[in-house]
């Protein structure tokens, strides 16, 4: 059974949700678009007041990250996507703390280099938000793109990983 709690962290409000073990969802509690996680989650049994040991673990991590004294994540993680989502998801975790990734440079990390449109439309599915660093990926002009929490939210994300790198 899927389970989800809402926390208020420094920067914004987050949704962590947890399924069978691993943390399948991050999410901004203010989006007004829902999200991939809450649609299948209406779809399957969902508890929305549930804070099982793993959603606090990650509740403590996403804490110690916006505080900037965490720059890894140490979870369980079951992102729900396509194949290509996966790889891209994966490929957004080994962008280091503090650095950012164009598109392309992301699309080329996954060995398709042309898909730097795809990796797009991966990016904005992320289901893990923030632990699957998606704000770190901007334009290829060094531009910031769009961002579930909002561009304000991502640029305050990468200030917060800049000053603390």
């Amino acid at each position: 059974m899927k389970t989800v709690f809402y926390y208020n962290f420094p920067l914004c409000n987050l949704g962590i949700a947890e399924d069978d073990g691993a943390i399948c969802g991050v999410f901004f509690n203010n989006e007004k678009v829902t999200t991939n996680f809450e649609k299948n989650a209406e779809q399957k049994s969902t508890n929305h007041k549930v804070e099982t040991p793993l959603i606090k673990k990650a509740a403590a991590q996403l804490a110690e990250y916006f505080a900037g004294r965490r720059k890894i994540f140490d979870l369980p993680l079951a992102p729900h996507g396509t194949d290509f989502q996966r790889l891209v998801w994966k490929a957004l975790q080994n962008i280091p703390y503090g650095e950012t990734r164009s598109y392309g440079q992301i699309a080329a990390m996954t060995g398709k280099p042309g898909a730097s449109r795809a990796v797009g439309m991966a990016n904005n599915r992320n289901p893990i938000a923030i632990i699957v660093p998606c704000h770190r990926v901007i334009g290829s002009d060094g531009s910031l793109t769009g961002y579930a929490g909002g561009l304000d939210l991502k640029r305050k994300l990468l200030e917060l990983e800049r000053e603390n790198s």
